[in-house]
């Protein structure tokens, strides 16, 4: 059963998707900005406790805001772009064109 919109309703629902993406993106930024910022705190710190330069850089407990956060990321990224970001039609086909050129070049 195909669904008939107007112009209005197909306006509407256009909007929120671009104000989804919208806020995913900014979302981003934050991520982006505010985690680089953390991390040079806790690195500058680590180096005032006596810590060379290399050893704060390299230690994980200055980057796991940055993984379970991100975690967050991925799931909002998911949830507004969907399935479709990673294997979509485009991907389907392709693979499908792949597998038989591979078969193809087998024979």
């Amino acid at each position: 059963m195909e669904t008939n919109r107007t112009q209005e309703q197909q306006f509407i629902l256009a909007k929120k998707r671009v104000e989804k993406i919208s806020k995913f993106y900014k979302h981003l930024a934050t991520y982006v900005i505010i985690n680089i910022f953390l991390s040079a705190i806790f690195i500058a710190g680590d180096i005032n406790d006596g810590d060379t330069f290399y050893e704060a850089f390299s230690d994980y407990h200055n980057y796991k805001i940055w993984l379970f956060w991100g975690i967050g990321i991925v799931f909002q990224a998911l949830n507004t772009f969907g399935l479709s970001l990673f294997m979509n039609k485009d991907w389907e086909e392709r693979k499908i064109q792949k597998y038989m050129d591979e078969q193809n070049n087998i024979r």
